[in-house]
């Protein structure tokens, strides 16, 4: 496990901020997985929440412009990237009930990433 340090933060697609909080690298069956955990405020439940549809776009973003650059920048080499949006920060692994969260999976492919679909 890799703590994302420094915060990165950034502005996505929606027009919102997130941030960056945590880097995880783990093998799930014979690949290497590189999640990268980011804090969302905007998808919280309720009126004027960000919905998936459009969360989706700022998950594609963040792989491109940010774990792309990130990962080489830390010698992190993965077959998978992950990326979550969570309302708050969470624990891995640990169901939050209340916490709001959207995950991709994207394949790093010649410094670009292809959606893989969960």
């Amino acid at each position: 496990m890799l703590a994302a340090s420094p915060v990165w933060a950034t502005d996505v697609p929606s027009g919102h901020s997130v941030e960056l909080y945590e880097v995880l690298v783990d093998a799930v069956e014979s690949e290497t997985w590189l999640r990268f955990r980011f804090i969302a405020p905007h998808i919280a439940r309720g009126e004027g929440a960000v919905e998936y549809d459009v969360a989706a776009s700022d998950m594609m973003h963040l792989c491109a412009a940010l774990a792309l650059p990130y990962s080489a920048e830390y010698a992190l080499a993965g077959d998978v990237i992950v990326i979550s949006l969570a309302d708050r920060a969470t624990e891995f692994g640990v169901a939050d009930p209340e916490a709001t969260q959207f995950f991709e999976a994207f394949r790093p492919v010649d410094n670009t990433c292809i959606w893989e679909g969960l």
